[in-house]
């Protein structure tokens, strides 16, 4: 038997409300009846990321620098989407084209995952893509300079163990994906 009860939200309010960052606050009350007046939530947008790999069994990354952090990352291939406009996977596959010039012609779902629940709203959609094929040319955001890089299928739990791969969605993907690769 769960014992668990919900948070109610008493007032919600939108405190930041622009195109890329929209935040949400609440005052909620507690199961326990404490009420908090500043509990802040972020809106995000779907993601969908796809985990892309060639005939020679090499997946394809994306090497990046991510502001926020200061640094540059190898992820997958990924990007936000609104699920009222394009599904998960037509977003997955678009991105794989955007950002590495790739094109994918199956497509499976690995699985949907939360991002960050206890703050933001968003999911992650993991998709897997196999044979993979270079045909045609990038198509980069204004803020998007990105090298693509192959790594071979088994390098790739080294890279996560000793720190090069290192962002949470690719992460999940590569170790979900791993067990749908034929």
């Amino acid at each position: 038997m769960n014992n668990l009860k919900k948070w109610k939200t008493l007032k919600s309010k939108m405190v930041v409300n622009h195109r890329w960052c929209q935040i949400r606050q609440d005052e909620i009350e507690l199961p326990n009846g404490k009420v908090i007046d500043d509990y802040f939530v972020s809106i995000r947008p779907e993601v969908a990321l796809i985990l892309p790999i060639t005939n020679n069994r090499e997946i394809i990354f994306v090497r990046q620098y991510r502001h926020a952090v200061g640094d540059f990352f190898i992820e997958l291939p990924a990007g936000n989407f609104d699920p009222l406009q394009e599904n998960a996977e037509i977003a997955a596959v678009r991105e794989l084209q955007e950002e590495t010039g790739y094109t994918a012609q199956q497509v499976k779902k690995i699985a949907t995952l939360y991002d960050k629940p206890s703050k933001d709203t968003n999911q992650i959609h993991l998709f897997l893509a196999e044979h993979v094929i270079k045909n045609g040319q990038r198509n980069l955001d204004i803020t998007e300079d990105i090298e693509v890089i192959l790594i071979p299928i088994e390098s790739v739990l080294d890279k996560i163990i000793h720190g090069e791969i290192s962002v949470a969605g690719t992460v999940a993907a590569l170790l979900l994906g791993l067990k749908f690769i034929s």
